[in-house]
């Protein structure tokens, strides 16, 4: 669902988040008139369904004070609505689209055996108390092969498993006879596992066999097994670590990459030596958000990491332990162990095993539970004699995937399969059916096909006219497709008078900003480079070094080109050289070329020159030219020449780079502009021009501030994002203000009231 969408109807969201259990009930009672809108009456069970709702858990519920600030809001919500509907957004073929979609998730839990549900989540957390070891035999079946095919397969695995129970050794069995292509190498064994990791009848079984003892016979949607229980061990529980990370994108440079790696292997022998862990989180730490927690992460279980950090902070064994480096998609990281507990509670994982079971192969037992209730409660009635005959029917076309039939034979009209309460479905109804769905079948014979696909026909047909009569039913459902029909045209709407016009109208955008110009404003900030050194020599090399504007790069890309005299054209065995420097000017934007020419003679100037040549040749490449410095003559030589071309970076990260290439952790380097709180070492410093130098634990600081500037209202483009939001909240005031006036809004007090006194009485 759009986030925009959630954000501005309150009364949907909170609405729909809390509605996801079926009600019972089917009638409605009449209410009471609360109010009006234009000649709309405001219910009080429409009002009292939606506020509830959204109030259930609050502790001012039905206070007089809740139930009139909830009144406003319901009144802003019922007023945009209307306006919708008056526009006719409610029919547009998008917003029926829509709608339909949204219909279909909300229906969702009412298509399901809730009861099923809760027993198989209980089974699923009390399994994972445990893990389970299990070798396995697999002959392999398709979910719907011919029951000829099925027989053979069946006869084929209880033959091996005759074998295996008399004693024959199991990992030789699965070599010689299993079609999982993994048992030629690992014997069958599929290591440890747990509830949720397997397909729910091969996990069935593994729970329910004891070590050492061979299954009985297995179907999944693979084919036929049996399997071997070789060990049992308890869970893993959940570990709360922190960690220290140093940043590397996989695909990055190699560059990056070396740097990234011997910057953690340092901390790695920081740490080994004794060094506190807090400081080297402090000083280095890439990850922003838990480096203000001393590198502490969440709680979390097997699954809920990237595995290798997951395996690496599974093996520590005892709180304080810490892992050595280790590589995620992230970046490097060093592990430090803090806590290690069991399994959560119950309650706890509840909702994530939800929606686990729900997408789980286990959830084949709900969906013949459901299917089995609704032919119950809505009166499913098969005619078997017109099914059966109706099987007979099939011939080769259907395996053929053009089934043969007559739509308008009189027979296939009457004949009926099956009725829904009052509703008859036909033979030729299931022939429609079965025209969408037939495809060629070589591994199946007619007959069997066509009882296949009767078998999706009943159950796609009772699940579709369920769907179709849940409002008839269910209170909530009705009233959540209200809500969420409602909400879709205050979307659309939002988006047409307030969200989309505060972006597009950038006259009234600007106009707005002027009005409140004062609402936006910079404090005093300073300019400044920080730097952090490990020893004081290094501070003071840098210090000099920063005063440039272009820096040495760490590995030094150059080449010298020699020509002939009377010669322009760029030597052809130098091609490859210049192409490496045009690569790591295309890599880097913040590279600069020098070229220098060395040994110059001057001689009358031509028409020609090699700094053209040369610059042409770049600029091919994709090199801006304001990126070429230096000059080559303008003239020919009548002797050699000598052209020197190298690359320096206008970025002082390259200075870090070089340093910390010798010692991954000699130098950081930060810049910006720095407002009161955003840094400590600026907040140290003094609020004016020049360099200031601090000594923390084991490190060295410098910041040098090259400007204060003084505060001053922001520009537009400097706060674009929150003039828009304020501009949207100034349009939508005004906005309702005028549907106020279109659609006259009055409320009831006294009756509104009784709301208050009815909670009271029964508290």
């Amino acid at each position: 669902m759009n986030k925009a969408f959630l954000a501005v109807i309150p009364l949907v969201l909170v609405f729909a988040c809390q509605s996801n259990k079926p009600a019972t009930s089917t009638t409605k009672p009449q209410g009471t008139v609360l109010g009006t809108i234009g000649s709309d009456p405001i219910l009080s069970d429409d009002f009292s369904y939606v506020y509830t709702k959204n109030n259930v858990n609050a502790e001012n519920a039905y206070a007089e004070s809740s139930l009139k600030e909830y009144m406003n809001l319901y009144v802003n919500f019922r007023l945009k609505v209307k306006e919708a509907e008056a526009l006719g957004l409610d029919t547009t073929a998008a917003f029926k689209s829509e709608l339909e979609g949204y219909k279909k998730q909300l229906a969702t839990p009412y298509l399901t055996e809730k009861e099923v549900t809760q027993q198989l989540i209980r089974e699923a957390y009390d399994r994972m108390k445990e893990e389970v070891r299990a070798s396995h035999i697999l002959i392999l079946l398709k979910p719907d092969a011919d029951p000829k095919d099925t027989l053979i397969a069946y006869n084929k695995i209880k033959n091996i498993r005759d074998k295996a129970v008399k004693g024959e050794n199991f990992d030789q069995l699965a070599k010689a006879n299993s079609e999982d292509p993994s048992a030629a190498t690992n014997s069958g064994d599929l290591g440890y596992f747990t509830a949720l990791q397997m397909v729910y009848p091969f996990e069935d079984a593994a729970f329910k066999t004891p070590v050492g003892s061979i299954s009985s016979i297995i179907r999944t949607r693979f084919g036929y097994h049996v399997l071997k229980v070789t060990g049992r061990r308890p869970s893993q529980g959940e570990v709360r670590t922190a960690h220290i990370m140093i940043r590397y994108t996989t695909g990055g440079s190699a560059e990056d990459s070396l740097a990234a790696y011997r910057k953690i292997e340092e901390i790695s022998k920081k740490l080994s030596a004794g060094e506190p862990w807090a400081t080297l989180v402090k000083t280095f730490s890439e990850d922003q958000q838990s480096k203000a927690k001393n590198g502490e992460l969440p709680w979390f279980s097997t699954g809920r990491m990237v595995a290798s950090f997951e395996d690496a902070a599974f093996a520590l064994k005892n709180p304080g332990d810490v892992s050595k480096p280790v590589l995620t998609p992230y970046g490097w990281h060093v592990i430090k162990l803090i806590e290690r507990k069991g399994l959560a509670p119950f309650e706890e994982l509840e909702p994530t095993l939800k929606q686990k079971v729900t997408r789980d192969s286990r959830s084949e037992l709900n969906k013949k539970a459901f299917l089995d209730r609704i032919k119950k409660e809505d009166e499913f009635k098969e005619n078997t004699a017109n099914v059966n005959a109706t099987m007979l029917l099939a011939d080769s076309s259907l395996t053929k995937g053009t089934l043969k039939y007559n739509p308008e034979d009189p027979k296939n009209k009457k004949t009926i399969l099956f009725t829904i309460k009052n509703d008859a479905y036909s033979r030729l109804d299931f022939y429609e059916f079965v025209k969408g769905k037939q495809r060629p079948r070589t591994d199946v014979s007619p007959i069997v096909y066509m009882g296949q696909l009767y078998n999706q026909y009943v159950e796609e047909t009772l699940t579709k006219w369920e769907e179709n009569h849940l409002a008839e039913k269910y209170v909530d459902y009705r009233m959540l497709v209200k809500e969420y029909r409602d909400g879709i045209l205050l979307f659309q709407l939002m988006d047409q008078k307030v969200w989309s016009k505060a972006v597009e109208d950038t006259a009234g955008l600007r106009a707005f900003f002027n009005e409140n110009r004062s609402k936006y404003q910079w404090k005093e900030r300073s300019r400044a480079t920080i730097l952090s050194a490990s020893t004081k020599e290094t501070l003071n090399k840098v210090k000099e070094e920063i005063k440039s504007e272009d820096y040495e790069v760490t590995e030094p890309v150059s080449t010298d080109l020699k020509y002939a005299k009377n010669k322009v054209a760029v030597p052809q065995e130098s091609v490859a050289s210049l192409d490496k420097i045009a690569s790591a000017l295309l890599r880097d934007k913040k590279l600069v070329l020098h070229l220098v020419e060395t040994d110059i003679r001057n001689e009358s100037v031509k028409s020609g020159s090699r700094k053209d040549s040369l610059i042409k040749y770049f600029v091919s490449k994709g090199i801006a030219e304001n990126r070429i410095k230096g000059s080559v003559s303008s003239s020919f030589n009548t002797s050699n020449a000598l052209v020197k071309l190298y690359v320096r970076s206008t970025s002082k990260k390259a200075i870090e780079l070089r340093y910390n290439a010798k010692e991954p952790l000699a130098l950081q380097i930060t810049e910006g502009l720095y407002q009161k709180g955003e840094n400590e070492w600026v907040d140290k410093s003094e609020a004016k021009t020049g360099s200031y130098s601090f000594e923390g634990k084991d490190r060295y600081y410098l910041v040098v501030i090259d400007k204060i500037e003084a505060p001053r209202p922001k520009e537009l483009e400097e706060c674009k994002g929150l003039v828009i939001s304020d501009y949207q909240n100034y349009l939508e005031k005004k906005w309702l203000e005028s549907l106020k006036v279109k659609y006259p809004v009055s409320v009831n007090e006294a009756e509104l009231n009784k709301m208050v006194k009815a909670s009271n009485a029964t508290k």
